[in-house]
């Protein structure tokens, strides 16, 4: 894929939300009703209790929006959510990104009270500034997305794939930039802090 096509999406799904968000509002209730196709792999309450499947509960808004706009337009490629994602009109795209974003977030995966892993994790999170982007609190913001008590798993596979460019970001290269220096043991310790975080 050529490196025109990611900002290509990033800059219709920034026409699609500055031109159809002051259209209508998103409808939480019509989001729910939409989520209820998807509660099967992210769980009813938008917790996912599958391996490799996020949650989306307190994710932000836009970021669901972005991602499933990928997937609809092809730039993230995934089995099940690309040809889900295609059934999905714009109005249902908010409606979702509405909805998923006024879920309580999932609780942190226990640790060990001491918990090295973690720590090296911290550790390398600071050091490549990982909350600029995602905030203080590993929340996220925006098109950024929560990894604070995400599934481990999905953490990690996040970050092998923008490693091997198997995944884009939204539009620009910063997780690239993030993960190339970093070894497998250091995306492990990564996806471990951000899982265990409240």
């Amino acid at each position: 894929m050529t490196p025109v096509r990611p900002l290509l999406f990033a800059f219709g799904l920034v026409a699609l939300l500055l031109c159809c968000g002051g259209a209508s509002a998103a409808d939480v209730a019509a989001g729910k009703a939409t989520a209820e196709g998807c509660a099967g792999c992210h769980g009813a309450d938008g917790i996912s209790q599958m391996p490799l499947v996020p949650s989306l509960a307190g994710e932000p808004d836009y970021f669901i929006q972005w991602q499933l706009v990928f997937f609809r337009g092809g730039s993230r490629k995934n089995e099940v959510m690309g040809p889900i994602a295609e059934a999905l009109s714009d109005e249902e795209i908010r409606n979702l990104g509405a909805y998923y974003a006024s879920l309580p977030p999932p609780k942190p995966q226990p640790a060990p009270t001491s918990d090295a892993l973690a720590q090296a994790g911290a550790e390398l999170a600071a050091k490549h500034r990982c909350q600029v982007c995602h905030g203080n609190d590993y929340s996220g913001s925006g098109p950024t997305a929560r990894l604070a008590g995400q599934r481990e798993d999905v953490l990690l596979k996040a970050l092998r794939d923008f490693k091997s460019g198997a995944r884009v970001g939204s539009g620009v290269s910063s997780m690239a930039d993030v993960v190339y220096g970093l070894s497998d043991d250091d995306m492990r310790a990564l996806a471990h802090y951000m899982a265990t975080r409240p």
